[in-house]
């Protein structure tokens, strides 16, 4: 073989191994700033780079939103299941609460919504950074197979030198440098593979755009996607709680238009009616006075204390068919400028249901009234504070508590009944303070 033969050979493996190189390692080239078109490609590519970015930070804003707002429905949904569970729940309360969960559900759903359209816009700029990415690298696949040619040429045309300084340099960009100012490598050539360095940078910064972009929108469909679940929870909770607040209401109304019949059979006889309010009356002025009286002797005795440190709880089960104070139902005395006035909370339920103190005190009177025929159960817990419990059970479930004796906060004391002048069984809660009526839900906790 002659050594012109042999030269050719190695030169061929060399060529073979420079082909490799451009074609396959085009990713470690570098550059310092590219000029022209490719400058503008990458000013281009960072600015969609920073775009992306603010828009990512818009994102976690609106998830910080978002979470805010769920956290908020999910503290209105846990305050209405309370509000409902309670064992007279008040329906004005309830009601509102329904409207501010309503509220909060818009909130929500408009959180949601933005997350979902964000994610969306995401999904657009990770198709727009995809198609920019591959078409970068077919336009840089093709600007590398054009300088393979032009290499291939350099060698058919026995521009040896150029190869061997290609082959010898530490990496390609040293080699194009150095051979970019040898008269065997055109400038043209030099100026296409500055163009391929510069795209490869261009290349880069676009794909760390397809990335991010990438995790942003799968990050935000996955809370898109939780969120949607949460707040269809959500929906869930605020049709189930209108529903159980119009069944209160409607078990309400007919307990109350049960009481509102009894009476009326009462109320027909005018005379009678009066009569019936005027002895009660008087039977609940001398029990107050009685009760007073046996406040006063226990204070002195030290049987209860002067103050009383707490709150009270709801003493029974049921609905509540009358608040405290002035009322439109006729049947009821007159208190302080009020024609009618209820003096404490009707509690309706079945009959013997149990009721319990409603906080810790001294049994002053367990049993009948010694001025009508109501069975009823009183506790001191101070000298200002008093809780009454009328219309107790005296047959099957008379009162289990018994007049001195101390009871605990949610103690057995008695069963709901129907005695005294009562239209169905309920529980008459009522409160004094310093010998003044007073609503009790003043006292339950807040």
């Amino acid at each position: 073989m002659s050594r012109r033969s042999t030269t050719r050979s190695n030169g061929l493996r060399r060529l073979v191994l420079l082909l490799l190189a451009v074609t396959t390692f085009g990713g470690m080239f570098v550059s310092t700033k590219p000029q022209g078109v490719s400058a503008d490609a990458l000013s281009d590519a960072y600015a969609k780079q920073k775009a992306i970015q603010k828009l990512i930070a818009q994102q976690k804003a609106t998830i910080a939103a978002l979470a805010a707002n769920q956290r908020a429905l999910s503290g209105k949904i846990a305050g209405t299941k309370n509000s409902l569970a309670e064992v007279n729940a008040n329906l004005l309360t309830v009601r509102t609460q329904i409207v501010e969960m309503t509220v909060e559900v818009a909130r929500s759903q408009n959180s949601v919504d933005e997350v979902a359209a964000t994610a969306a816009r995401l999904d657009d700029e990770l198709a727009q950074v995809e198609a920019q990415e591959a078409a970068k690298k077919a336009e840089l696949q093709d600007r590398l197979q054009l300088l393979s040619s032009r290499i291939k040429e350099s060698y058919n045309s026995d521009r040896t030198s150029f190869l061997e300084t290609m082959l010898s340099s530490a990496d390609f960009t040293d080699a194009l440098t150095e051979v970019g100012y040898q008269q065997d490598f055109a400038e043209q050539d030099k100026l296409l593979a500055d163009q391929i360095l510069a795209d490869q940078k261009v290349l880069d910064v676009l794909h760390q755009n397809v990335v991010l972009a990438q995790q942003q929108a799968d990050e935000m469909h996955a809370v898109a996607t939780e969120a949607k679940a949460q707040l269809d929870k959500e929906l869930k909770d605020l049709a189930d709680a209108r529903k159980q607040l119009t069944a209160l209401q409607d078990e309400t109304q007919r307990l109350l238009a049960e009481q509102q019949a009894a009476y009326a059979k009462v109320a027909a006889n005018k005379a009678q009616a009066a009569a019936l309010l005027k002895q009660q009356l008087i039977a609940q002025q001398k029990l107050e006075a009685l009760v007073r009286k046996l406040v006063a002797e226990q204070l002195a005795k030290g049987g209860i204390p002067s103050q009383y440190n707490g709150t009270l709880i709801w003493p029974n089960k049921g609905r509540v068919t009358q608040e405290f104070g002035c009322t439109g139902f006729s049947w009821e005395p007159a208190y302080g400028s009020c024609s009618h006035f209820h003096r404490g909370i009707d509690i309706a339920n079945s009959m013997y249901t149990p009721i319990y103190a409603s906080g810790a005190g001294k049994v002053i009177w367990a049993g009948k009234s010694p001025y009508d025929s109501a069975w009823i159960v009183i506790i001191a817990h101070s000298s200002h504070l008093v809780t009454w419990y009328a219309h107790v059970d005296n047959q099957s479930h008379k009162p289990v508590v018994r007049t001195g004796q101390y009871v605990a906060k949610g103690q057995l004391i008695a069963f709901v009944g129907m005695t005294g002048n009562t239209t169905g069984p309920h529980d008459h809660w009522a409160v004094q303070l310093d010998g003044n009526w007073v609503n009790p839900r003043l006292f339950l906790p807040r």
